[in-house]
């Protein structure tokens, strides 16, 4: 059946195979084989089973089944969920250009791409939807899943728009054109001090390659002496672009990462000599959430001895997916061999197949062990390595930096943890910013914001916000949290109003990595030597 053979395909485990129907009363002889059982096993529901069946359906369920039962990476994305899925990496999608959030089912414009159809319609922030090509588009209906559906399309076409905007009566229309939106890898680049460059880079897609060198540049011109490269929460991307960007700080010849598996021999991915930055001295920060080619970046500075890596250990994702596309225009991502760094650790992490729910709850874990705390708490399940000077470093799952920066908890109480976890503090930031966004709008700079927001005793505002939502006010919590409170809600009024780089700048300003990096290069101690850890 022809059908039965497109299901086989996509599967991607039955290569050959033929079906023996030969009846005799009611026995059916089947060839004992794995792919041969799968196959006529769905060819005996569909030509016997008592129901109908959706045979793509049936399939659609069975694909992610059988792929978790290999590793934790290897996945199945649907026809209709592949673009969304590879818009971030490829650094542009077409749409309407806004960033929202959807409080109380109902979405929130939060930020109006500059020079994008949006903003060239009249939307603006702060704006909130009602309405979607003249439907009405509040309540349970509203996921970021539908949002996207609506919001997004070819190029060309158009969307109407209706919103309610603050101080405003009535629903206003906006109709926009559908453009390519350009997505950034770089979220901010900027000086730290008057000599050390800071660059966030947040995934590693198509186009991150130009926009670190385009980062670098802009640094060169305020003369940086120092690097920051900022990995942390960057869950990774294209091992491409990482491997690019690394050999930028590379002489010629150094392994910067190699791959190998089963059916794929060893393949190594050395530097080319060509890159502008060899000799600057470089810190990259990741944490728990750093995961594949952010791992790849780390790895390879640490075993050449390149930099200092700083913050905690890295997530430890170290499998390699590669893209299998069926004729319905749905994909496999399947793994097919392994990242090692150039010492010859393997990145990733210890997993159990088809125990998915271990794996996921790994860095709950972590922190229930006390390793986002103390460094002791760090447990290696691999040998140990040494780098090139011959510095230790281990394997068995992840990127364990070289100086370790503990989480902060100073000042957590059970009251602001149940304030961030409820959400309350974000829902106040964004309201508070709706209502005074017209005092605020004329505030550029990152430091005038957060001077004028300083003088307006948000703690005290938020508290009584949040007892009428059902958070009991705690004085004593309340005065031992201030500082987080007020960084939580600064953080977030500073992104509502400006943008991610202003978020940054500010988060920065009092981050205990950050300050220690600035210490390393004042101690002229960014190059690792055989005296360190």
């Amino acid at each position: 059946m022809p059908l039965m053979l497109a299901v086989c395909v996509v599967l991607g485990i039955i290569i050959g195979s033929f079906y023996t129907n030969h009846f005799s009363g009611n026995r059916l002889n089947i060839i004992n084989s794995g792919s041969n059982r799968l196959n006529n096993l769905l060819h005996i529901i569909d030509d016997q089973y008592v129901d109908s069946v959706n045979m793509n359906d049936l399939v659609e369920k069975a694909i992610p089944e059988i792929l978790g039962e290999l590793d934790p990476h290897s996945v199945y994305i649907s026809a209709k969920d592949v673009q969304s899925a590879n818009d971030d990496l490829r650094g542009s999608f077409s749409g309407v250009g806004i960033e929202f959030v959807i409080r109380k089912d109902t979405i929130h414009i939060q930020n109006v791409i500059q020079g994008g159809p949006a903003e060239e319609a009249g939307l603006m922030a702060g704006d909130k939807i009602v309405t979607v090509d003249d439907e009405p588009f509040v309540g349970e209906k509203v996921t970021n899943e539908e949002a996207m559906r609506r919001l997004k399309g070819r190029r060309g076409t158009k969307v109407k728009i209706g919103v309610v905007r603050y101080h405003q009566k009535g629903v206003k229309t906006f109709t926009v054109t559908r453009d390519d939106i350009t997505t950034h890898s770089v979220s901010t680049a900027y000086m730290l001090d008057k000599t050390t460059g800071y660059i966030r880079i947040k995934n590693f897609g198509e186009n991150t390659y130009g926009e670190v060198l385009s980062a670098l540049a802009l640094l060169a011109q305020n003369d940086f002496k120092n690097l920051v490269i900022d990995l942390r929460d960057n869950v990774g991307g294209y091992m491409a672009s990482a491997i690019q960007i690394v050999d930028e700080f590379l002489p010629r010849g150094r392994t910067i990462v190699y791959t190998e598996g089963r059916k794929q021999p060893r393949e190594v991915f050395p530097s080319t000599g060509r890159g502008s930055y060899q000799d600057i001295p470089l810190i990259v920060l990741i944490n728990e959430a750093s995961a594949s080619a952010s791992e790849i970046f780390a790895g390879a500075i640490q075993d050449n001895d390149r930099g200092t890596v700083i913050g905690r250990r890295s997530f430890g994702k170290g499998l390699v997916q590669k893209p299998i596309e069926f004729s319905d225009g749905s994909v496999i991502r399947l793994t097919i061999a392994r990242y090692y760094t150039p010492s010859g650790r393997c990145i990733q992490k210890p997993y159990t197949t088809g125990n998915d729910k271990d794996y996921e709850e790994d860095l709950l874990t972590r922190y229930e062990h006390g390793e986002y705390f103390s460094e002791d708490s760090i447990k290696h399940t691999g040998p140990a390595y040494t780098t090139r000077i011959g510095r230790k470093v281990y394997g068995g799952g992840g990127i364990t930096p070289d100086i370790f920066v503990a989480e902060d908890t100073t000042g957590i109480t059970s009251y602001y943890k149940e304030a961030a976890m409820s959400g309350l503090i974000i829902q106040f930031a964004f309201e508070y910013t709706d209502d005074n966004r017209d005092k605020m709008k004329g505030m550029k700079s990152m430091s005038e914001l957060l001077s004028w927001l300083k003088r307006q005793n948000l703690l005290e505002q938020f508290a009584s916000y949040a007892e009428k939502n059902g958070l009991q006010r705690r004085n004593l919590m309340l005065q031992k949290s201030r500082s987080l409170f007020e960084k939580y809600l600064y953080s977030r009024i500073i992104y509502n109003m400006q943008d991610e780089a202003s978020w940054m700048e500010y988060l920065n300003s009092d981050d205990p990595a950050i300050r220690k990096a600035l210490q390393v290069f004042k101690e002229d101690a960014a190059f690792p030597s055989t005296d360190k850890k």
